[in-house]
């Protein structure tokens, strides 16, 4: 198990940005979209010992129709320290419908419940 933590700073421009924590020296971590491995991940130390900067571009084929998992994981021991997902496309419309649909239909529900709670308490 690891002992390094990945907290994310911030997602701007393409660029995932986090903070290890953890580390004695530069760890070895992976970066990866499916099974293929990000090009261009950038890590930097911090004023802080024992915590870097991770740098990561999101890769072109992430940025599509569906939704796309970018990894980061201890190379040392492949436990996973993180992740973030890319939602895009017209292939989420009908699932944001569906749970809207759905959201709708408990919202109707609970209406029926109260108001039939108000007319035997009253």
């Amino acid at each position: 198990m690891s002992d390094l933590i990945i907290t994310k700073t911030r997602f701007n421009a393409g660029i995932w940005e986090g903070v290890i924590s953890g580390a004695e020296a530069a760890p070895s971590i992976g970066v990866s979209f499916g099974d293929d491995p990000v090009a261009g991940v950038e890590l930097s130390a911090l004023d802080q010992p024992g915590q870097f900067l991770i740098k990561v571009p999101v890769p072109d084929a992430a940025v599509g129709d569906g939704i796309h998992t970018i990894v980061l994981t201890d190379l040392e021991d492949g436990a996973i320290l993180n992740s973030f997902a890319i939602l895009a496309g017209e292939a989420l419309t009908d699932t944001m419908r569906a749970e809207i649909d759905l959201l709708r239909e408990e919202l109707d529900l609970l209406k029926r419940a109260f108001r039939r709670h108000c007319v035997d308490t009253a």
